[in-house]
């Protein structure tokens, strides 16, 4: 998770430390956590302090992070993981693995991504599937973020490298190995001829 990604979390997740309603009726406290990302259980009347809030942010983030990494099959930088861990910090991990964007995502289509996250901007209130502003806004965040460029990738992010096999690592080594002994016995017969001249 990048500063950018963890930066779009936090503004759109909002702190608060001590429990609350959130829009779909599920209690929630600091970044957005819930009872359902694992300790601590979010029930009336908890309070939490701005250091709580960042450790539960952490922990909970690497369940999110480790679900991408394990449900992704193609190459991501760290913008595109960033984004997608923010998606299923909010919609969940089971979100993730039915969504479309993931779908579309390891068919490669990463263009297609930014729309497909769009899809998940309703929630369910009073029994019924409701266009919520905020989470409108969050997924042309998240697009937004993962179609941006990074400068660099780490090596998780980038392709992974064609590895060459041991035979043909071997045989290039021993090519390099032929060619230098070949340029030394060159130097040396040049010596030699050069010795029986003068």
């Amino acid at each position: 998770m990048n500063e950018k990604g963890l930066a779009l979390i936090k503004r759109f997740e909002g702190k608060r430390l001590k429990a609350y309603i959130d829009p779909v009726g599920i209690w929630t406290i600091g970044y957005g956590h819930t009872s359902a990302a694992g300790g601590p259980k979010v029930t009336r009347g908890l309070t939490i302090t701005d250091n709580d809030a960042e450790v539960i942010l952490m922990r909970d983030l690497q369940q999110y992070e480790a679900a991408v990494d394990r449900l992704v099959t193609v190459p991501l930088n760290e913008n595109q993981r960033s984004a997608l861990t923010s998606f299923t910090y909010n919609v969940g991990i089971g979100g993730l693995k039915k969504s479309s964007a993931l779908r579309e995502l390891n068919k490669g289509n990463y263009a297609d991504v930014p729309r497909r996250l769009a899809l998940w901007s309703k929630g369910r209130v009073n029994g019924k599937l409701t266009v919520l502003k905020g989470l409108e806004r969050r997924r042309k965040a998240e697009g937004d973020l993962f179609m941006e460029p990074v400068a660099s990738t780490s090596p998780k992010q980038d392709a992974p490298a064609r590895r060459v096999s041991k035979p043909l690592a071997g045989a290039i080594i021993g090519g390099t190995a032929l060619v230098a002994g070949f340029w030394d016995w060159i130097a040396s017969f040049i010596e030699r001829i050069f010795s029986w001249i003068f």
